[in-house]
């Protein structure tokens, strides 16, 4: 995939105002309602958010597609791939 093409969630998950460990276990409900393949975007304004997320994706085996911070808050793409 190239930097221009921008994936489209096929799910938000809404974690604002929600810390830690919320955003996680959150995402972990979230990521198991959605198809293999398919990608789950999480917005979330916890600042442990940005090691916490990639930490999960990497020990459950989902795929990171893109971090973003957004200033007011942060945006992960996530693709569940089992």
């Amino acid at each position: 995939m190239n930097e221009e093409t921008e994936v489209k969630p096929d799910e938000t998950l809404d974690c604002i105002g929600l810390f830690c460990p919320i955003p996680v276990f959150n995402t972990t409900e979230a990521i198991n309602t959605i198809n293999i393949g398919e990608v789950l975007e999480v917005l979330t304004d916890d600042p442990a958010s940005t090691q916490d997320i990639p930490r999960w994706a990497k020990r459950t085996g989902h795929k990171l597609l893109k971090f973003e911070d957004q200033g007011d808050n942060f945006r992960f793409l996530i693709e569940r791939t089992k």
